[in-house]
């Protein structure tokens, strides 16, 4: 995957249709992890139905994005974002938690299952990206080089959002994001996802991402399965309400 863009048309598959109630759940504790150019912020309309359920939820944004662009430089890499989302955990004292990863953050969240499998319940790779050990994602194509740093943000428009008004709104929030994540490879001491069961949405009206990917993590973890979400990539804006009401009964 050296120097492409990880977003990408999907082939055809067959998935698992979801289907999900809105019965009551016990409470857990989610903790979203957003992608490349986000930040928490792209949480937002799904952080509160999340919390109207009962559940506790923490949304972190990662070094050198979103709020914390600032902090940019080259020395920010994916292990950084591992650390900061691992340290959350010890900092707020989380367990049993419900890991969510969207795009990028799928190499995120599979650093942090590697570490500290004990604080988790399950992954959840929110149309994510799929690494094993010593693979990388590699820089997109296109990147400018008078950006050492960082890697400025896509069009908005790639990450399958309709509405002229939210695509508006996230393009206004995209950030450069570090390019020091994406090119050093993703070093695991463990088998994928270190036995913490694990659940795939794939996005697919319209796919932007390879979710064939997702098929390894199933190979390797039979407690993973793969579930469908009709909306794009940004399913958090697209589609919050069906996401939130996804990601309850996941958790159950």
């Amino acid at each position: 995957m050296r120097r492409r863009s990880f977003l990408h048309l999907a082939a055809g598959l067959p998935l698992a249709a979801a289907s999900v109630a809105h019965a009551q759940q016990p409470s857990r504790a989610f903790v979203l992890i957003h992608g490349a150019w986000h930040g928490a912020w792209c949480w937002t309309r799904v952080e509160p139905l999340l919390q109207a359920q009962g559940h506790r939820v923490e949304v972190p944004t990662l070094a050198g994005v979103g709020e914390r662009v600032a902090e940019l430089s080259e020395a920010i890499t994916l292990d950084t974002h591992i650390d900061d989302v691992v340290d959350l955990l010890y900092t707020r004292d989380l367990s049993d938690v419900v890991l969510v990863g969207h795009s990028y953050a799928g190499a995120v969240i599979l650093g942090v299952a590697d570490r500290v499998p004990e604080r988790l319940r399950r992954l959840v790779f929110l149309d994510a990206v799929i690494l094993e050990s010593g693979q990388r994602l590699g820089l997109p194509a296109g990147r400018d080089p008078r950006w050492p740093a960082a890697v400025p943000p896509p069009p908005a428009s790639v990450f399958g959002i309709p509405d002229p008004a939210d695509l508006a709104w996230v393009q206004r929030h995209l950030t450069p994001h570090p390019a020091g994540t994406f090119e050093p490879p993703l070093i695991l001491q463990n088998p994928l996802a270190n036995g913490v069961p694990s659940t795939y949405i794939a996005c697919n009206k319209p796919a932007a991402m390879a979710h064939a990917q997702a098929q390894r993590l199933v190979q390797v973890n039979p407690q993973s399965r793969i579930v469908a979400l009709a909306t794009g990539h940004d399913a958090m804006v697209t589609a919050p309400g069906p996401l939130a009401d996804m990601l309850a009964q996941i958790a159950a």
